[in-house]
């Protein structure tokens, strides 16, 4: 084997349509958190560019969606494509770090995440919010969001914040926890050499 053959390129790319909406996106897992993000709604932009910026996970996304009935559709889907492709990209997970966990603070407000890379889907919420709207965003589709992701992506994933007022810097928090605690799990364990993290051998299923 040659030793100085660089490493697999850790990139995907997920395409997406239905009567809803249609959605392509592409990620770099060992990028540099550049990101171009167009889904029609701002502050949805706004959190997954942060959450590239601070994964140092490179993200393309670009979604159209029937906006003119709600963000609903457009919100879930951009979790689903966006978690399709961060699956995609880690293969077989062969010589991941696998777990991540970050706690952030944001002025007032502390949020923390913690994540397992583990094949089995699980999303816990405990986060409170008490405005119906930022910007034109309803509030509740943040949780949908996050619920799509993990689904997609195939995490296990704790979403909690401790203490806070504001409602930006509440979500804001959390997608930058989210971003923090995945640049720490998808990131490659030297001392793994290539071996699926889990006694398994395999990452998925019931334990």
């Amino acid at each position: 084997m040659d030793t100085n053959q660089p490493p697999p390129a850790r990139r995907a790319k997920v395409n997406r349509a239905t009567k809803e909406t249609r959605i392509e996106a592409s990620v770099a897992l060992d990028g540099t958190g550049a990101y171009a993000v167009s889904t029609g709604i701002g502050f949805l932009d706004h959190m997954l560019e942060q959450l590239s910026r601070h994964s140092l996970i490179d993200i393309a996304l670009k979604a159209e969606g029937d906006l003119h009935i709600d963000s609903h559709h457009t919100t879930e889907d951009s979790g689903i494509v966006l978690g399709q492709a961060l699956a995609k990209a880690l293969g077989d997970r062969a010589g991941i770090t696998r777990y991540g966990a970050a706690t952030v603070p944001m002025d007032e407000t502390l949020s923390r995440v913690a994540l397992d890379i583990s094949g089995r889907p699980y999303l816990v919420w405990r986060v409170e919010f008490t405005r119906d709207k930022l910007g034109d965003m309803d509030t509740e589709l943040f949780r949908e969001w996050f619920q799509a992701f993990a689904q997609a992506a195939g995490i296990t994933l704790h979403v909690e914040t401790l203490h806070g007022g504001n409602n930006h810097h509440i979500v804001e928090s959390c997608y930058k926890a989210l971003a923090r605690a995945l640049r720490a799990a998808v990131a490659i364990d030297p001392r793994q050499a290539g071996v699926v993290p889990s006694t398994k051998g395999t990452l998925g299923g019931a334990d």
